[in-house]
């Protein structure tokens, strides 16, 4: 069971809902995927205005906890402004705290990041901190109070997996708060490993709403991330540098 805050979920991932082809690709996408969390930017969505198109209309709203993020704010400021609207909406009262510090990498600003995160969580908010796998900047996240915190695989829609897992171990084995690897996620084996490594969940949308076949592609997230988990919590065996026998020696009929 995945809790965050006050919420427990079944599902282990987390689903963006950008950049599909349509609505309705989204839609297959979202409920193949068996995702609980649906997360979205609020600068992009006109959540005020019924007139203007909305995935939120096509989506069963009962059956998911929306994620907003503050995607798009640079400083610590609009961060709060962009989560103070969310919240407005009476939607939710979760937000993915995203501060970016770099256009080029899309690289979260961790004093942003910081700033921005205190003052949601005086708020009341239920804060998860989108960060990148900055061992230490993790830690003060989590001991400033966020609810969840989500170290980065890779630069953001990158594809490029996990770069850095040593790191990304650090930081799960210091926790006490869900660890969900978020941003560069490419493949349905990065997402296992992600999870293979101790994450608590996975959050992506690019790999899933570029692919080729996004309602594929979804429902292959949601089993590798399930494989994954099992596995960890299997426990795999350890590596050796010689080959150990899997039969018996016992019995063995030489000539």
């Amino acid at each position: 069971m995945l809790k965050i805050g006050p919420y427990e979920f079944t599902s282990r991932l987390l689903l963006g809902t950008g950049k599909y082809p349509n609505f309705e690709i989204q839609k297959k996408a979202v409920e193949v995927s068996g995702a609980q969390i649906l997360t979205f930017a609020v600068r992009r969505m006109n959540i005020f205005e019924a007139n203007q198109p909305n995935f939120l209309e096509k989506i069963d709203l009962k059956k998911y906890k929306l994620l907003p993020n503050t995607a798009g704010a640079k400083t610590a400021e609009e961060a709060v402004r962009i989560a103070r609207l969310a919240k407005a909406s009476g939607l939710c009262d979760m937000v993915k705290v995203e501060v970016i510090g770099c256009d080029k990498t899309l690289l979260p600003d961790p004093v942003e990041t910081l700033k921005a995160s205190e003052i949601l969580l005086e708020e009341g908010f239920i804060v998860l901190a989108y960060t990148s796998d900055d061992v230490v900047l993790a830690r003060r996240l989590q001991e400033m109070g966020c609810h969840a915190v989500m170290p980065g695989a890779s630069p953001i829609g990158s594809g490029q997996g996990i770069i850095n897992p040593l790191n990304l171990k650090l930081i799960i084995e210091q926790s006490n708060v869900p660890i969900i690897v978020d941003a560069g996620i490419g493949s349905p084996a990065d997402a296992a490993f992600a999870m293979e490594l101790g994450a608590d969940a996975v959050l992506l949308n690019t790999a899933v709403s570029a692919a080729k076949d996004p309602v594929k592609m979804a429902k292959a997230m949601k089993l590798a991330i399930e494989a994954g988990r099992l596995g960890y919590v299997a426990g795999r065996i350890p590596k050796k540098p010689y080959a150990t026998a899997s039969s018996p020696e016992e019995g063995l009929i030489f000539n």
